[in-house]
């Protein structure tokens, strides 16, 4: 394995991933019965469009339930230490790879009219919204709920907003700040450790999966394209610059950041699923060969 690989400080992946027929992360509801998306308004060439996302607490959660589905324990929400406080984690980002990952903070009061200070770790785990790439179109789908229904009585009836098109998210990991710093004064991880946590991350990443809203609305969110870098600088080089033009990848675009990027790119892949996405750039690969370079990367970062 190329020493190379050490002289990057982060992993950073950005997804497609075409979705048919959802509703993917609720918003507020505008009506009684009208159950919302969450969606962001943004000026177009056709004025302004309303676009679905997924929050990056939504995906940082369906991460963390598929590191569970693997096997891995994660860190019980427990009540805050103080009145008013948000529900935090058992901060031990040694024992748990949630708190190591997603990084924890829990402000902690004062005692004796003395000033109060902040227990947290900064997560190593930088996670974008999955942002919807086409607008929404406005459409429902219409229910009825009858498991409340009296002798005599009338069904509820209520509309969900659905999508269907394809949406974009990103993920960046810190390589260099997994398994060490806060939360880790008394003893890093091993090498073989950290390493073993990102891959599983990545493992988490190409089943991404999010358990929300599936009973009636089943979808995979799981990346149909991916392009990763592995990079000197911590920067999300290919967040905004993955892109259709023409129904296809604007392959221009990805050239581009090959090209500006390349004094802090150790080594770049591109992955597609046959079939989804035409043209793509010279060079991709499946998705599962794209996650096996990256995997690569990670082993030859830590040494495993």
């Amino acid at each position: 394995m190329s020493t190379d690989f050490k002289q990057a400080k982060s992993l950073t992946v950005t997804y497609l991933t075409p979705v048919s027929f959802a509703s993917l992360n609720g918003g507020d509801k505008e009506a009684d019965n009208i159950v919302n998306i969450k969606k962001l308004t943004r000026e177009t060439a056709q004025g302004p469009k309303a676009f679905p996302y997924v929050s990056s607490q939504a995906v940082r959660r369906a991460l963390r339930d598929r590191l569970a589905d693997l096997g891995w324990e994660l860190s019980e929400g427990v009540a805050a230490a103080q009145k008013k406080g948000a529900a935090t984690t058992l901060q031990d980002p040694k024992a748990y790879i949630d708190d190591d990952l997603f990084g924890y903070m829990e402000g902690k009061k004062g005692e004796a009219g003395a000033k109060g200070g902040t227990k947290k770790r900064t997560s190593p785990v930088r996670v974008s919204p999955l942002l919807a790439l086409d607008a929404y179109q406005g459409d429902l789908d219409f229910g009825a709920n009858y498991m409340s229904v009296k002798a005599g009585g009338d069904p509820n009836i209520f509309e969900t907003e659905i999508h269907s098109g394809l949406y974009r998210g990103t993920i960046l990991i810190e390589l260099d700040r997994v398994g060490c710093g806060e939360g880790f004064e008394k003893g890093e991880l091993s090498k073989p450790d950290r390493a073993k946590r990102v891959l599983a991350l990545l493992t988490a990443v190409q089943n991404l999966w999010s358990s929300g809203r599936q009973s009636r609305f089943l979808a995979d969110i799981s990346p149909k394209f991916v392009a990763g870098a592995a990079t000197r600088v911590k920067a999300p080089i290919f967040l905004e610059s993955v892109k259709l033009h023409n129904g296809g990848l604007q392959t221009s675009a990805l050239s581009e950041v090959l090209s500006d990027h390349q004094a802090i790119i150790v080594s770049h892949t591109y992955g597609t699923r046959s079939g989804n996405l035409d043209p793509v750039p010279e060079g991709t690969v499946t998705v599962g060969d794209a996650f096996k370079k990256m995997q690569e990367w990670v082993a030859g970062y830590y040494g495993a």
